[in-house]
């Protein structure tokens, strides 16, 4: 059932479901970054939202799944491009560790090279920003 919960939590991630995500989250949820920042289920309702403003095509792709006891570990990809940009895509290898309680997700931690979305994030403003000096 935990492992169900789990790949539900990924599948809502993966249509952009941000009311199915939020649906999804335990009361106490924590989602953990890649940076050990730690946000709670309000903050990740909208942060949700605003990612996927980002990254448009955003994807999760498991290839690999893990339980125990406790938690449960997803193995897999991550992909998307800034703003939908098809020439700057990024996949890359993540894990996902989940917890589960009251049938509800309340651990989401990412474990991923953040650095290349982020990278082509801060690129592809500066291109931005040039392009707004130019035509002004």
């Amino acid at each position: 059932m935990k492992m169900k919960i789990a790949l539900q939590f990924v599948k809502a991630i993966n249509q952009h479901d941000v009311k199915g995500i939020s649906q999804l989250m335990s009361n106490d949820h924590q989602f953990i970054d890649t940076w050990d920042n730690i946000a709670s289920k309000e903050e990740m309702s909208s942060g949700w939202a605003g990612y996927f403003n980002w990254f448009p095509n955003y994807h999760i792709e498991v290839t690999e799944a893990f339980e125990n006891e406790n938690s449960i570990g997803l193995l897999g990809y991550a992909s998307g491009s800034y703003k939908g940009n098809t020439k700057q895509t990024w996949r890359l290898p993540a894990f996902w560790k989940v917890v589960i309680g009251d049938e509800k997700v309340k651990i989401w931690q990412v474990i991923c090279d953040a650095k290349i979305p982020f990278d082509i994030m801060n690129e592809s403003d500066k291109e931005d920003v040039e392009k707004l000096k130019t035509n002004n």
